[in-house]
C-alpha cells in the first residue's frame, strides 16, 4: 500500500470514529437515551472527547518517530481540528443545555468557578490554533506558526486542571489522564525547555 493510500485509509478511519460519535451521542441525547441527566452526559462526553483527541495528537510524534512512520504526521492537522470541533461543542452544550443561554449567568461562571475560567482559557488558546491549521494561513505564518502550536503543551496542561478540578468525585480517572499528560509532555522535556529558556 502506497504512503498516500495509507493515510487516506487512517483520515477516513478518523472521520468515521470522530464524527460517528459525535454525532451518535447527540442522537441519542435529543432521542432522552443519555440515562437520567443527558445534559450532563453529553457535555462529559464532548469534554472527554476533546481531551482523548488533544493527547492523540500529542502521541502521534512520538510514535512516528519510534517506529519510522513519518506519514502519520500527516493525521496531526484533521485530529486537532476534531479536538476544536469537541471543544466547541463542549462548551455550546454547556452554554445551551446548561445554562442556557443566559449570558449574565454565563459570565458569573467564567469569572467565579476556577474549573471554567481555566477551561475557557484553553478554549480560547484553541481557537488560533485550528484557525492557523488552514493551509494559505499556515504557509503566510511561515515560522510563526510553529511558534503558535507549541502552545498545544500549555492547553492540555490547562485542559487536564479543567477536568481535575471539574470533578467533585472519582478523582481516578482525572488524575490517570494527568498522569498521561505529564508522561506526554516528559516525552518533550527537551523541546519544551528550549522553548520557555529562549
Amino acid at each position: 500500500m502506497t504512503v498516500s493510500k495509507k493515510i487516506f485509509l487512517i483520515k477516513s478511519v478518523i472521520h468515521v470514529i470522530a464524527l460517528g460519535l459525535l454525532i451518535s451521542q447527540y442522537y441519542l441525547a435529543i432521542g432522552d437515551q443519555l440515562g437520567g441527566d443527558p445534559v450532563k452526559a453529553i457535555i462529559h462526553f464532548t469534554g472527554i472527547g476533546a481531551f482523548n483527541l488533544l493527547l492523540i495528537t500529542l502521541t502521534v510524534t512520538p510514535i512516528a518517530q519510534r517506529f519510522k512512520l513519518g506519514y502519520l504526521m500527516q493525521v496531526r492537522r484533521l485530529l486537532g481540528l476534531y479536538a476544536f470541533t469537541y471543544a466547541s461543542c463542549h462548551l455550546l452544550s454547556f452554554i445551551a443545555f446548561d445554562l442556557q443561554f443566559e449570558w449574565q449567568l454565563i459570565i458569573k461562571e467564567i469569572l467565579e468557578r476556577p474549573y471554567i475560567t481555566i477551561g475557557m482559557l484553553a478554549f480560547l488558546w484553541l481557537v488560533p490554533m485550528a484557525v492557523t491549521s488552514i493551509g494559505v494561513i499556515k504557509r503566510k505564518m511561515k515560522s510563526r506558526w510553529q511558534k503558535l502550536h507549541y502552545g498545544n503543551y500549555i492547553i492540555v496542561t490547562l485542559v487536564a486542571i479543567h477536568f481535575y478540578w471539574s470533578v467533585k468525585s472519582e478523582l481516578i480517572e482525572p488524575g490517570l489522564y494527568i498522569v498521561i499528560t505529564f508522561v506526554l509532555l516528559w516525552l518533550r522535556k527537551d523541546r519544551i525547555h528550549k522553548i520557555f529558556t529562549k
